[in-house]
């Protein structure tokens, strides 16, 4: 399967040209001129990477990055690129802060940025790893000392999202924007009541400790 890449670039020549260059490696491209009409697309596209400019009409790149972030998976975890004139330090910490996966400064050479569209797809796409337990996100398969377990697509994202932040202890709230979607108006203790299944089907099967809980806090997968 061809992988999909958004381009959210309001400068039509830089657009036009990182499109062709896309299609050339084998990708399927797709543009988008402002925030708005890039951050629609991204959120419905089912794209396996965003090209996202930080000067954008409308709402600006940084914006489009926040509001993309608070979607549930998959569209919230897809992988993006920023892309600006800016090269001021503060400016790639905020960006990479909000969420972004790498920050190119224009101008930039097509060759680099291949090279890092190519390693960010083969990450996106490799099975995250834990203490025996194996998440394959592309089939959206999970297995346990080479047995396959049953998950729902609501345990599959939580389960996801904690193994790909090891070791980084995730808040409750942000549990809740990440895997359940910023506009959510379910009970705070539906993440509670998610871990308990993914225990109840994992860890007490197994006899291991994979999700340690941080009382006050949040949850934390740890080898």
């Amino acid at each position: 399967m061809q992988d999909k890449i958004l381009i959210i670039e309001d400068e039509e020549r830089i657009a036009r040209f990182v499109e062709l260059e896309l299609t050339h490696e084998g990708y399927v491209a797709h543009k988008a001129a402002d925030g708005l009409e890039g951050l629609e697309k991204a959120v419905g596209g089912g794209y396996s990477l965003i090209l996202l400019d930080v000067m954008l009409p409308h709402i600006n790149g940084m914006e489009v990055l926040r509001r993309l972030r608070q979607h549930p998976p998959p569209a919230g975890d897809t992988p993006v690129i920023m892309l600006t004139a800016r090269d001021a330090t503060t400016d790639k910490v905020y960006g990479l802060d909000g969420g972004a996966n790498d920050y190119v400064t224009k101008p930039f050479a097509i060759e680099e940025l291949l090279a890092r569209i190519r390693a960010l797809l083969r990450k996106k796409s490799s099975a995250l790893t834990c203490r025996g337990v194996s998440l394959d996100p592309e089939r959206r398969t999970v297995s346990a000392n080479g047995r396959e377990i049953d998950l729902t697509r609501r345990e599959f994202d939580l389960l996801r999202h904690l193994m790909e932040n090891k070791d980084i202890v995730q808040r409750r709230e942000t549990l809740l924007t990440r895997v359940w979607g910023y506009d959510y108006s379910g009970e705070t203790n539906s993440v509670d009541v998610y871990i308990r299944y993914l225990r109840a089907k994992i860890e007490e099967p197994l006899g291991m400790k994979l999700i340690h809980t941080v009382r006050g806090v949040g949850y934390v997968v740890r080898d």
